[in-house]
């Protein structure tokens, strides 16, 4: 059988990620093949062209082939047309097809026959007819006698034979990379179709070569030794075993197997590993919700090191019965009480998961010697504590449970954005997302209901999240937003000059990076988007140039831009992150220092991924009473950037990583102070302070205590020799002029200079602050006055008098606990109020906010 091309168009080889052929293998005496066939031949006349897959550029090609004896001459007359299917459109194929469904298949079909059908032109039947004469086409032989085929790979549909269009595109995903592979290297090597090419015999020979290359690495990976020698001694431990011959096999819903059941999951598993703790609450999902058959063997390996292999326990929330008011639960039962333990949550990407409540700190949960381990006992400690007493109460009754909840706050809608005009991302343009309301109700609350469905709550409050912004990064277009249920319009921020410069169009990215724009595209000012689901899809937004913006900058140098006077009262931005009960305490007292000492409006930053519930509405409250603002930002780490595991690196990356699009863009400047600093001077000298010229200025480690100086390993070795001269900073404290950070592109080459040094995971050992000190030669530091940033491990006593923030650095010669160190060091003559005096105006009011609260009740 000869195969049909599907491009509508002319088809230019040299974009195409992928060439695929499918073949629908059909019993033409049957009356299912008969309907196989039509459905196959409805799938692929009526899909548009390239919309295979969501990402990548397919071109497909099809071929009906007969599987029967063809002994009515119905099949005789289609099997002969489907041996010259590449001289008709599918569409009259269908049209004939479905003449023949409606016709009685033993009924006797000659020559003539194609007179009768309706539909089509003279020309065509007149083709047919000659196609037909005098032609046998042999069919194929298979133990089913409808099945379809892509590159090799088989689906046998299980009850009705038809065939879908999700269908299609479930088997091009399937073997979506291995023929993307080997479309490239056959193409790579046919410099003659790497330009546009509208010869059909080209075409079928290519969509032919490539498609027998799958099938025949298909059959040699399936039936080569090794893989052969493994699969079949897998299968026969796996089948002769049984709980009784070997104490490490398992079994489970054996008696629901069947033919009904095309899924049957095995498994081996080293107990000792990450990956088993994070798949066996999977396991339990598939064995006990969806009832599959599953067969697991444990294979520990023979050989375990010194150090503990496993340091964390996992728990998958699954819960085919959970609603609003049961919603689902991860429990953790018998854990070691005498133990230090964080809480995480690991969740899908799309996700902004933070936590609603919660007595206990979750980065700190531990057991109490008298009390327990519950929240309950928890309380009690704390009272006990808060008292001074060292009575100890009984215990008994004591329920000993923690919980902590927490909830979905938002989703993030992830997306490239590419200029079709040069193919590449267009690094620092600003985009924003505004939620397009229909009339004035909102839905306030969702909840999926146990069958999958969303339900809803619907008041007349709307959200506050109802818009967001961000810039588009150099790597691969990429940008994140963050969204809520509903209808978006993502545009280009208007007041920007990216506005100016460039308007949305229609098309695709392939996965090489080819920007193919829409043959009809309109010029748009925004793209509607819509979050229905929980599971958001990648986005593409494409851009084009403007006619006349051909070689325009994005960013104006800074001698063409408009600088605006704010004047002297305008308001100094703090960015800050902390987490544990702890360093939220600490948070709060360098707020209040620097509410106190700054002499213009002062607003907060802080960082929510990690504070808890009760900071943020403690916090909130507390600025109000002092006179600042606060808001909370967040963002989620990209899956392409190479993740941290230890959480405190976690929190040095949100440090340093997304200053640029960590802040909404009219925010020109920040200033960064640790949760653990008290502030004596006034933050307007520093927000006012020249960087000259620098995107961000830092404070150079002090070196007049000399009984450290033997620890500052930047003094030796390759950091001395990096370093050139340069000195080494401290990221305690730092001042961020964002519009010249993004101009310039900082966040994008600091992401690639992370990228490339935490492949190895030696370095960055101190990430937050390596990472810049290490970037100095390609992003200029600004060297702030020493008298910005005094930390008794490296500063002499005699500088204290002069510095404008206290910052409680550990000391490498010996330990010591924060809150200690804050009242040893923060107190005295240089100071209007000691640590313990603004310790105890925060302690204030925070007992206001609690009695506050209880008067809502």
């Amino acid at each position: 059988a000869s195969l049909l091309l599907l491009s509508q168009s002319k088809e230019d080889y040299s974009n195409v990620d992928a060439l695929f052929v499918i073949e629908a293998m059909v019993d033409l005496d049957d009356s299912a093949g008969i309907d196989a066939v039509s459905s196959f031949l409805e799938v692929i006349s009526s899909a548009p062209d390239h919309s295979w897959h969501e990402f990548k550029t397919v071109s497909l090609a099809a071929r009906i082939v007969p599987t029967g004896e063809s002994t009515s001459s119905a099949s005789q007359i289609l099997g002969s047309l489907f041996c010259d299917a590449s001289s008709f459109d599918a569409a009259d194929l269908k049209v004939v097809v479905h003449h023949i469904q409606q016709a009685k298949l033993e009924d006797a079909v000659d020559s003539n026959f194609f007179d009768k059908v309706e539909g089509l032109s003279a020309s065509v039947r007149r083709k047919m007819a000659a196609a037909i004469e005098g032609k046998q086409c042999h069919g194929a032989k298979h133990d089913s006698k409808n099945l379809y085929t892509a590159n090799g790979r088989v689906y046998v549909p299980n009850g009705s034979p038809l065939i879908t269009l999700d269908d299609v595109k479930m088997l091009v995903s399937l073997e979506l990379d291995q023929t993307t592979a080997i479309t490239k290297l056959i193409l790579k090597n046919l410099p003659s179709v790497s330009a546009s090419n509208d010869d059909s015999l080209t075409g079928r020979v290519l969509h032919h070569a490539i498609s027998r290359s799958a099938a025949a690495l298909n059959d040699f990976f399936s039936s080569s030794t090794k893989s052969e020698g493994v699969s079949s001694a897998l299968t026969a431990d796996l089948d002769s075993s049984s709980p009784e011959e070997n104490p490490l096999f398992f079994s489970w819903n054996k008696d629901t197997a069947s033919e009904s059941f095309q899924v049957e999951v095995s498994v081996i598993l080293d107990p000792l590993t990450e990956p088993t703790q994070r798949v066996a609450p999977l396991l339990l999902a598939i064995r006990d919700v969806l009832k599959l058959p599953l067969r697991l063997i444990i294979a520990p390996r023979h050989v375990v090191g010194n150090d503990v292999p496993l340091s964390s326990y996992y728990r998958f929330v699954v819960d085919p019965l959970a609603s609003a008011s049961n919603p689902p639960k991860a429990r953790f039962e018998n854990l070691p009480t005498n133990h230090l333990l964080t809480l995480r949550m690991d969740v899908p990407e799309p996700w902004d998961v933070q936590q609603a409540h919660g007595v206990q700190d979750a980065d700190n949960l531990r057991c109490d010697a008298r009390f327990g381990c519950g929240d309950e006992g928890y309380i009690l400690a704390r009272d006990n504590r808060a008292e001074g007493s060292v009575h100890i109460k009984p215990t008994k009754g004591l329920v000993e449970l923690t919980q902590i909840d927490y909830n979905l706050k938002s989703l993030l809608l992830f997306g490239q954005c590419y200029d079709v005009s040069k193919n590449t991302p267009p690094n620092g343009l600003q985009l924003t997302l505004d939620r397009m309301s229909l009339d004035e109700t909102e839905v306030a609350e969702i909840s999926v209901e146990p069958d999958g469905s969303i339900g809803s709550q619907v008041n007349n409050i709307r959200p506050s999240s109802d818009h967001a912004d961000t810039l588009v990064m150099k790597t691969a277009g990429y940008f994140q937003l963050r969204s809520n249920p509903g209808v978006w319009s993502l545009r280009i921020e208007e007041k920007s000059r990216g506005s100016e410069i460039y308007h949305l169009v229609d098309g695709k990215v392939s996965a090489s990076g080819q920007v193919s724009p829409a043959k009809s595209s309109i010029e748009r000012k925004s793209k509607t988007l819509v979050a229905n689901d929980f599971t958001s899809p990648f986005r593409v937004l494409l851009v084009k140039r403007k006619k006349g913006f051909e070689k325009a900058k994005l960013y104006l140098d800074e001698a063409d831009s408009t600088v605006v006077d704010k004047g002297s009262n305008e308001t100094v931005h703090v960015f800050s992150l902390a987490t544990g009960h702890a360093y939220e305490r600490l948070l709060k007292i360098m707020m209040l220092s620097v509410t106190k000492r700054t002499s213009a409006p002062v607003k907060f930053w802080l960082f929510s991924n990690f504070l808890s519930p009760s900071f943020k509405s403690s916090a909130t409250y507390m600025a109000e009473q002092i006179g600042c603002e606060v808001e909370f930002v967040t963002y989620k780490w990209p899956e392409w950037l190479r993740g941290q595991s230890e959480k405190q690196r976690i929190i040095w990356g949100y440090k340093i990583l997304f200053l640029d699009v960590l802040f909404p863009l009219d925010v020109k400047k920040i200033i960064y102070v640790d949760a653990d600093q008290v502030v004596r001077g006034d933050l307007t000298e520093l927000w006012n302070l020249d960087l000259n010229g620098a995107p961000y200025g830092y404070t150079p480690f002090c070196d007049s205590r000399e009984e450290t100086l033997g620890y500052q390993f930047w003094r030796t070795g390759f950091w001395k020799s990096h370093l050139a001269g340069k000195p080494y900073h401290i990221s305690a404290l730092y001042v961020v002029d964002l519009e010249r950070f993004r101009r310039e592109l900082v966040g994008d080459k600091l992401r690639s200079i992370y990228q490339q040094m935490s492949a190895d995971p030696n370095s960055l050992a101190n990430l937050d602050q390596d990472l810049p000190n290490y970037a100095q030669h390609d992003v200029r530091i600004f060297s702030l006055p020493q008298k910005w940033l005094w930390c008794e491990s490296w500063c002499s006593d005699e500088t204290k008098a002069e510095a404008m923030t206290i910052d409680l650095c550990n000391n490498p010669e010996h330990k010591e606990a924060k809150i200690s160190m804050a009242k040893r060091i923060i107190s005295g003559d240089l100071f209007e109020e000691s640590w313990e005096e603004l310790d105890e105006m925060v302690r204030n009011y925070d007992d206001e906010f609690s009695q506050f609260e209880l008067t809502k009740l």
